[in-house]
């Protein structure tokens, strides 16, 4: 067959589900010769219409939910609805994709979408295990596309705490610690689930997808979904990429990942319901750390310690405003300003997503790796020690079998 004939629909209903990959990229994504490039196309897909993504749902022009009570609140109409992520991609004129699903389909649902040309804007977690973000990675660069991930945005703890860990003031190596906000309690799962009969206005195997086969009880779906390994981490799912990302771009951290990562949390975790924990730190191989407390369990074991600390000066909290030496934020006045974030708008524009107020794909994938990584120790009980460069584990199968476990049924990256 030859290649520049190949429709949209065709390229995702035989390529993307088995996992397939082109290594040139398809007409319909360069443009050409009755091909519109992304670039000239208006559309815009949300894939996921429940909590999260609702709101954007409302200003797109396709919608997908696996749930049809979700979908009959757009279907006025106007908008093309769509319960299989396949055939919402295969629209002709789409141009960029929101992706507001449980986190056991970002990754798969992001990388079949930028091997059709698509624009990505990805929920956080960016994605539920390591090695699907690599995956995630090397498709959005070898087909052109810009991708955000929305977290609460790279500045949320000020620019001026970006400029002070970066002028050298504060000295090396730096530590930040960040307390509570994780909504742990919250996430957690329960472990007295029984099964429930599927109800009729749910495609459980499709919103299942990659993940094992479990029997479907509410509590599994639908927001609280977060409390289940299988689909997410806990509150840590939750929140840790919205805390963590800012955290590493101030410290200059987005091309690597800690070397030792260590927790504080009752072990053992349950198999399959994400529990409580105390405390995560995580070190990077120049001494860098980075410490999270829940202070919903257990006796604080970081109480005391500032947001942001180097041997010459500490910060007391993330507005940057209590600090030792009191003079410290009148001397960051000499030093030049960081250049300015762009937003979605331009990034897109440009076809630069380097710089964002969001993190792009590969700032992303080690913030979104913080997260894995943290959840791992949790869930093993035990320090790990990993290799930023080959992203594996040193000495610990067990830890590497977690990186990219095997998807359920047709499903693979």
């Amino acid at each position: 067959m030859d290649r520049r004939s190949i429709s949209r629909r065709n390229f995702i209903g035989g390529t993307l589900a088995a996992g397939a990959v082109f290594h040139i990229a398809p007409r319909h994504v360069l443009g050409g010769p009755g091909h519109t490039p992304p670039s000239e196309r208006k559309l815009r897909a949300t894939i996921g219409s429940g909590s999260k993504g609702g709101g954007p749902a409302g200003g797109c022009d396709v919608v997908c939910d696996v749930d049809q009570n979700h979908l009959n609140r757009f279907n006025n109409g106007k908008r093309k609805l769509f319960s299989d992520f396949r055939e919402a991609l295969a629209v002709d004129g789409l141009s960029e994709v929101y992706i507001a699903t449980p986190p056991h389909w970002h990754g798969l649902i992001a990388i079949a979408a930028a091997k059709v040309g698509l624009d990505v804007n990805c929920e956080k977690p960016m994605t539920h295990f390591i090695g699907e973000g690599r995956k995630m990675i090397e498709t959005v660069r070898r087909y052109g596309r810009v991708c955000f991930v929305n977290v609460h945005g790279r500045l949320a703890h000020g620019g001026r705490l970006r400029k002070l860990a970066q002028s050298g003031l504060l000295g090396k190596p730096l530590t930040v610690c960040k307390r509570g906000g994780f909504k742990v309690r919250q996430w957690s799962g329960r472990t007295d689930l029984e099964a429930q009969t599927v109800p009729k206005h749910l495609d459980y195997d499709m919103w299942l997808g990659p993940a094992p086969f479990k029997p479907y009880n509410r509590h599994r779906t639908h927001q609280t979904f977060r409390g289940y390994w299988d689909y997410d981490s806990g509150g840590l799912g939750d929140m840790g990429q919205h805390y963590l990302d800012p955290i590493q771009f101030l410290l200059g951290k987005d091309d690597t990942s800690p070397v030792k990562i260590e927790s504080y949390a009752p072990w053992p975790q349950h198999p399959e319901a994400a529990g409580m924990w105390g405390n995560v730190a995580m070190t990077y191989g120049d001494g860098t750390r980075i410490i999270i407390e829940s202070g919903e369990w257990g006796e604080p074991k970081f109480t005391g310690m500032p947001f942001l600390s180097g041997p010459n000066g500490k910060v007391w909290d993330e507005s940057g405003h209590k600090c030792d030496p009191p003079d410290l934020m009148q001397k960051l006045k000499a030093f030049p300003d960081p250049p300015r974030l762009k937003g979605w708008g331009t990034a897109r524009q440009t076809r630069d997503d380097t710089n964002g107020d969001k993190p792009n794909v590969e700032a992303a994938h080690r913030s979104c790796t913080l997260v894995n990584l943290a959840a791992l120790t949790i869930r093993l009980g035990r320090t790990l020690h990993y290799d930023p460069k080959r992203e594996v584990f040193k000495n610990d199968e067990v830890a590497n079998r977690m990186l990219n476990p095997p998807m359920r049924g047709q499903w693979h990256v």
